[in-house]
């Protein structure tokens, strides 16, 4: 099986037929996707400018989907690097029971659904690597109120995602499951709350 690496070579490699450099570019999706395949793919057809059905986009489109994706995923490998590094560091101080932060970054290594967003349509508008630095800067301070992407005030607890864990705050203006681990256990409780009012 071809990893990102490889996939990425077939998206930018003009001897490859255009079918198989839009194949690769979605193969690329299932090595990393920080909203979900189908969010992530959505996101990078909008900010590209092609259609997500489109089967002849223009080359230069599909490498600048590559480009932004490439990035993101630079930023989240080296947030990983220094994860690892940090727990052990932890462990060899003797702090064995991971926090937080450690059992959501459990559920999303590697990068996939790391800003995950159940309806594929509705995902942040920013770049992938910016939304991917705000998250991580949220991850690294203390918990707070609101959406870490798009500092939205209104999260709303969902269930049945498609996605671990299957419910969680859902941030109304951007559409990612917000982490729990950045936010104040008040921030939870109102958005368990709203989820009651929004239900009832």
């Amino acid at each position: 099986m071809a990893g990102f690496r490889s996939l990425a070579r077939q998206v930018r490699d003009p001897r490859c037929d255009l079918a198989l450099r839009r194949y690769s570019l979605r193969k690329c999706l299932e090595r990393f996707a920080p909203y979900g395949h189908r969010a992530t793919w959505d996101h990078l057809c909008s900010r590209a400018g092609f259609d997500p059905e489109d089967r002849s986009v223009d080359p230069a489109r599909l490498v600048a989907a590559l480009d932004e994706l490439e990035e993101a995923r630079a930023v989240w490998l080296a947030y990983e690097v220094e994860f690892a590094e940090r727990r052990r560091k932890e462990k060899h101080d003797g702090l064995r029971r991971p926090g937080t932060v450690d059992d959501w970054h459990r559920m999303t290594w590697g990068g996939f659904g790391v800003a995950w967003c159940d309806d594929p349509r509705v995902h942040p508008t920013e770049p992938l690597a910016e939304v991917l630095r705000r998250l991580i800067a949220a991850l690294e301070r203390e918990p707070g109120s609101s959406c870490p992407v798009c500092q939205g005030a209104r999260l709303v607890w969902r269930h049945d995602l498609d996605h671990e864990p299957s419910s969680g705050p859902v941030c109304t203006e951007c559409g990612i499951l917000v982490p729990r681990p950045v936010l104040t256990p008040a921030a939870l409780a109102e958005s368990r709350r709203t989820r009651l009012l929004v239900s009832a």
